[in-house]
């Protein structure tokens, strides 16, 4: 091939390599369209998925960050204390003992910071809002009891006539002002919500309580509603009768039939099931009605934190009773004694019941009264770790 030849031959390739390389393809307009709609909605969608992700992640971050009225430092949602019996689970004694350690605080712990009878201006008033099943009645008794002893009054109003979930200004203001127009030191004993004695003008009493897992006690009121004796006194103050299955309904069958006592889910006013436990610390704005809350529950956190001197519980008997002698000794000196003198004394209204939950039962509870076990795990790491705060160097000496 010719010199002349060789380049023809390479310029044609070359132009034939140009023509391919700077081809423009049509495309239907409509086609055009289209893809760019297709970016347009795909670059939305990310955004938006992103976002929300993003939400999240800052909801997420929220609720594992140290909660403001958490009494050691975490939210409550970390381990469930029915899942658990392990020693070292942060819902028992050890495990709150444990954690204190681990964190250093064990160290700097006080009682006295930890107590809040001392914020109290009324000390000669005990002031016992009382929630239902949870051995109130008990804890009554023992009140009458000590009354002898220590010099006060145990005065129990008649029940609220007509009594409404929530109470309103001038109900709150009666109590109060019937409680302030006593002259003696006396221990008050009512199923209320809490009252704000400082918002009628009076100063604020010693508050006490007593709390019982949130799902052990709807299941104990269910059961205390169909014992025989219990229903016969509703029905003698103008309760109508019920057929016999609504007695013979076991607590597992009501919630899978949807029946109204056992629905609980935040949008339900019926209260008859006793479900709610945050109310009772809450207080009676219309916020604290809704049960299962979130914001109902940081409330109760906040009252119990600033507020309440103990809030024990009969789960943990010999704990709350040493809390409740250390911290509060005016109405509560020797109560333990007084306790073990005759314990069978204090054990009222418990009605014997099969109370096994069916796992899927159990697993939906969980859901539905979450926030309520949120509360009831913050209470017992309180009382753990003021039994703590006053048995320091013994525990010390134990555990270590």
């Amino acid at each position: 091939m010719s010199l002349s030849a060789d380049k023809s031959f390479k310029m044609k390739m070359r132009d034939m390599e140009n023509a391919f390389k700077y081809r423009r393809i049509p495309y239907p307009k409509r086609s055009v369209e289209l893809i760019a709609i297709l970016a347009i909605s795909c670059t939305f969608f990310l955004f938006m998925h992103t976002n929300k992700l993003n939400s999240r992640l800052k909801e997420m971050e929220v609720k594992l960050q140290p909660s403001e009225f958490s009494a050691l430092g975490l939210t409550g949602n970390q381990i469930n204390s029915r899942e658990s019996s392990r020693r070292d689970n942060i819902y028992t004694l050890h495990g709150t003992y444990q954690y204190l350690k681990s964190t250093g605080q064990l160290y700097t712990l006080n009682s006295d910071h930890l107590n809040n009878t001392k914020k109290a201006e009324l000390v000669d008033v005990l002031f016992f809002n009382r929630l239902e099943k949870v051995g109130s009645q008990s804890m009554s008794i023992l009140l009458t009891t000590l009354s002898k002893q220590n010099d006060f009054g145990p005065y129990q109003n008649a029940p609220l006539k007509n009594a409404q979930i929530l109470m309103d200004v001038d109900t709150q203001r009666t109590i109060v002002e019937e409680i302030m127009s006593e002259d003696e030191p006396l221990s008050y004993v009512e199923h209320l919500n809490w009252i704000n004695f400082t918002e009628f003008g009076h100063p604020k009493p010693i508050y006490i309580n007593l709390i019982r897992h949130p799902i052990d006690r709807v299941i104990s009121a269910y059961y205390y509603i169909r014992h025989p004796a219990v229903f016969a006194f509703y029905v003698q103050n103008g309760r109508k009768m019920e057929p016999k299955e609504y007695f013979d309904t076991s607590f597992n069958d009501c919630i899978r039939q949807k029946r109204k006592e056992c629905i609980f889910d935040s949008h339900t006013k019926y209260n008859g099931d006793w479900r709610r436990f945050a109310m009772h610390f809450c207080g009676n704005k219309n916020i604290c009605e809704q049960f299962n809350s979130q914001t109902a529950t940081q409330i109760a956190k906040r009252n119990i934190e600033t507020e309440y001197a103990v809030v024990g519980s009969w789960e943990d008997t010999n704990i709350t009773l040493a809390v409740l002698e250390r911290y509060i000794p005016r109405f509560f000196r020797g109560a333990t004694e007084v306790f073990y003198s005759d314990p069978q004394r204090f054990h009222k209204n418990a009605t014997p019941h099969k109370h096994e939950l069916d796992p899927d039962i159990e697993e939906k509870l969980k859901i539905q009264f979450s926030f309520e076990i949120e509360l009831y795990n913050f209470c017992k790491q309180r009382l753990y770790k003021q039994y703590i705060a006053i048995k320091k160097e013994d525990m010390m000496k134990e555990y270590n």
